[in-house]
C-alpha cells in the first residue's frame, strides 16, 4: 500500500491546444519554481509526480474531445491512487466549468483562464508580481513564444475565444521588452510574437495600433536575431509594419494571416468585415512591400451555408495566390457563438471531403515552391537532433506547423541553437533536405 506522506510533492503540467496555452503553462511553472516547488512539463507517465494540472484548449470539437479525454484519465488515475491530485485550468475549464464540475467530479478543482493567483494558492503557492514575463519555457531553448495580448474584440460569427479569453488587452511594449532581454539572457535567439490578434495591438493602450513600435523595440533586444508573426487579423492591418519588415532584419519575412474564407457571401456571414477584393488586394500589397515573403493562412470549409460555388471560389482563391504555409480545417459548430443560430447544414462528409481537396491543393503548390528552393543557400536555426537528422528551420517557417530543413546526422555535425547556412539539396511537399553550405 502507498504511504502518501512520505511522498514528496511533484507538480506536472500538460497543456494542450495553442501557443498561447505554451505560454500559460510556461509561467504557472515559472511562478511554481519560484515557490519552490518541484514542476515539470508533460513527464513520462514513471516520473510524472503526483499533482496534474491539465492546461485545457476548448476551440473546435477535437480539441473538447482531446481535452476532456485527459481530464477522464488523470481522474481515473487518481481513482486508482496512482496520482494524488488533479486540477483543471484554462479555456475548456472557462468555457464548461458547470458542465465538468458535474460530469467529472473527481477533479480537485476547475480554474478560468484568469485565475492563476486562485490556482497556484490551490497548489500551495503566492503569485508573485516581481516574476513579471519570467517563465519556465518548455520550447527548445533557441525559441520563446512572446504573447504581446490577451482576448480580442473581433465579431468572427463562428469563434468561441471571446468567451473564454474576454476582450483585447494588449501589454504594455516596456514589459514585453524585459521579458524578451530576459528571454535573450537564457539563450533564446528567435521570439515568435502570439495574441488572439496582433493587428489590433496598442489600440486599447496606446489608441492607435502599435505593432510596428512594439517590434522596433524588440528589434533592439540584444541577442534576439529574428522576431515572427503569428496571427495578425486581415483587416486593419497596420501597413507601416511591413515597411519595418523589409528594412529590419531582424523581422522574418514570414506572417500568420488567417483569412477564413473568400466566398463574400460566406465572409458576410462571418462577420470577417473584410471582401474578396480587398483581401485579394491586402495581399498583393503584402507581396509588393516585401518580395519574397512567407504568407502563412488558415481557412475554414463546411460553414453554414457554404455552396459548392462559394468552395470552387476558395479552390480558385488558394490556386491563384499560392500561399507559402496552410491549414485547413471543418468548420465546428460551437454553441454561444452568432454562427450556433445558423442551420450547421453541410454534412460532416462533404466538409472533411472539401478540407482533403484545399489541402490536396496546396500540397501540389507546396511541392512546386520548395522545389524552386533546390540549390539556394538559407540561413536555418537549427532546433533539434531527431533520429538520423539535425532538425533546423528557415526564417520561412514557424516550429512545428511549418517545414523544417533535415540535414543528415551520420555526414554532417551542426549545433542546435544556432544559426547555420545551409545549402538545399532536394524537397518534397513539406521537408527540405540539406547540408552545411
Amino acid at each position: 500500500m502507498r504511504t502518501k506522506s512520505l511522498k514528496k510533492n511533484k507538480i506536472n503540467v500538460i497543456t494542450l491546444g495553442c501557443s498561447k496555452n505554451v505560454y500559460d503553462s510556461e509561467v504557472l511553472m515559472g511562478q511554481l519554481r519560484a515557490n519552490g516547488k518541484e514542476v515539470q512539463h508533460e513527464a513520462p507517465a514513471k516520473e510524472e509526480g503526483n499533482i496534474i494540472v491539465i492546461n485545457t484548449c476548448g476551440f473546435i470539437d477535437n480539441a473538447k474531445a482531446e481535452s476532456v479525454n485527459m481530464i477522464l484519465e488523470y481522474a481515473d488515475k487518481k481513482d486508482k491512487g496512482l496520482v494524488d491530485k488533479v486540477f483543471v485550468t484554462g479555456c475548456l475549464s472557462e468555457r464548461y466549468r458547470p458542465d465538468l464540475e458535474k460530469e467529472i467530479p473527481n477533479v480537485d478543482q476547475y480554474f478560468g483562464t484568469t485565475e492563476l493567483p486562485q490556482l497556484l494558492k490551490a497548489l500551495g503557492a503566492d503569485y508573485k508580481h516581481e516574476l513579471l514575463g519570467e517563465r519556465l519555457t518548455t520550447t527548445p531553448k533557441n525559441y520563446a513564444y512572446l504573447k504581446i495580448a490577451e482576448g480580442c474584440d473581433r465579431p468572427c460569427s463562428f469563434c468561441a475565444i471571446p468567451l473564454m479569453r474576454g476582450s483585447h488587452v494588449s501589454q504594455p511594449i516596456e514589459k514585453l521588452v524585459k521579458e524578451a532581454q530576459g528571454l535573450a539572457k537564457n539563450g533564446v535567439k528567435e521570439l515568435i510574437l502570439i495574441a488572439q490578434d496582433l493587428t489590433y495591438y496598442g489600440l486599447d493602450l496606446y489608441k492607435k495600433r502599435n505593432l510596428a513600435e512594439l517590434l522596433e523595440a524588440l528589434a533592439n533586444v540584444e541577442g534576439i536575431e529574428w522576431i515572427r508573426l503569428h496571427y495578425a487579423y486581415p483587416t486593419g492591418f497596420p501597413m507601416d509594419v511591413l515597411e519595418l519588415m523589409k528594412r529590419e532584419p531582424k523581422i522574418c519575412n514570414y506572417i500568420d494571416i488567417p483569412l477564413q474564407h473568400i466566398s463574400d457571401s460566406i465572409l458576410k456571414s462571418m462577420r470577417r468585415g473584410t471582401t474578396q477584393a480587398k483581401t485579394t488586394q491586402l495581399l498583393k500589397d503584402f507581396r509588393a512591400a516585401v518580395p519574397g515573403m512567407a504568407i502563412r493562412t488558415t481557412l475554414i470549409v463546411g460553414y453554414p451555408g457554404e455552396t459548392q460555388e462559394d468552395f470552387e471560389i476558395l479552390k480558385d482563391f488558394v490556386q491563384e495566390m499560392k500561399f507559402d504555409r496552410m491549414g485547413c480545417f471543418a468548420y465546428s459548430h460551437e454553441e454561444n457563438t452568432h454562427a450556433y443560430l445558423l442551420e450547421d447544414n453541410v454534412p460532416d462528409d462533404v466538409k472533411q471531403a472539401r478540407a482533403n481537396e484545399i489541402m490536396e491543393l496546396q500540397s501540389q503548390i507546396s511541392w512546386d515552391l520548395n522545389q524552386e528552393k533546390v540549390g539556394q543557400v538559407f540561413k536555418c536555426i537549427i532546433d533539434r537532433k531527431e533520429g538520423a537528422h539535425f532538425v533546423g528551420r528557415t526564417e520561412f517557417d514557424s516550429p512545428d506547423v511549418d517545414n523544417e530543413v533535415l540535414i543528415d546526422a551520420s555526414k554532417h555535425y551542426v549545433k542546435t541553437g544556432d544559426f547555420v547556412n545551409i545549402r538545399i539539396i532536394e524537397a518534397t511537399e513539406f521537408d527540405l533536405y540539406g547540408e552545411p553550405a
